[in-house]
């Protein structure tokens, strides 16, 4: 059975949506998937300051608890998501901490065999999806790993979305992914089960 891990972080709960939804899409392919997120880095008195933020962090922890991510995760998979939403263009601090620990798996050559693919949220039209996504998968050329877009194969990407680096969403007063966004996520994920599970049976 291919092995996919999402692995994300979420201030407020967008690119958790969007996660779930590729956990979904890989599901649908019969892989074996792990939904896990990445701790949390800001202080508290921070998060207090937006209820959002607060909420998510609580609903992670209690109501609808998910696993945290651990380097040992990136080993198991053969295929990789990564999420995070737009920071000043780029991935959160939480996720590129993370990110950074995996040295070891590098310096062994084990994230060579990889599939990896990134998704993103912002809360602005232009306030860096394509970037993020972008330096997100920075990494994955380091590792050798093989860089998976979402492309315009997806019929909601192609004449909805329109985004082919990955699934994305621009939250707007507080919305949440809506149908489309969600759908994108879920080809996404299916692709990722997919291409990852033809790149395992080769190696």
């Amino acid at each position: 059975m291919t092995r996919i891990a999402i692995i994300h972080y979420s201030a407020t709960g967008n690119v958790f949506e969007l996660a779930k939804a590729l956990a979904d899409g890989a599901r649908d392919a019969g892989a074996d998937v792990r939904l896990c997120r990445v701790p949390e880095l800001a202080p508290a008195e921070a998060i207090a300051q937006n209820p959002r933020w607060s909420a998510h962090l609580q609903r992670m922890e209690t109501a609808e608890p998910v696993q945290v991510a651990t380097i040992a995760d990136l080993e198991w998979a053969d295929g990789i998501a990564l999420g995070s939403p737009t920071r000043f263009g780029g991935p959160a601090a939480q996720l590129k901490l993370f990110l950074d620990q995996a040295g070891g798996l590098w310096s062994k050559g084990v994230l060579a065999k990889k599939v990896v693919t990134a998704f993103t949220a912002s809360s602005t039209s232009h306030g860096g999806l394509e970037s993020t996504i972008l330096a997100t998968l920075n990494l994955a050329y380091h590792w050798g790993a093989l860089i998976m877009p979402l492309g315009y194969g997806d019929p909601v990407v192609a004449k909805v979305t329109g985004n082919p680096y990955g699934a994305s969403w621009v939250s707007r007063k507080g919305s949440v992914p809506d149908h489309d966004a969600v759908s994108a996520g879920r080809a996404q994920g299916l692709r990722l089960a997919k291409i990852a599970s033809a790149i395992a049976s080769v190696q």
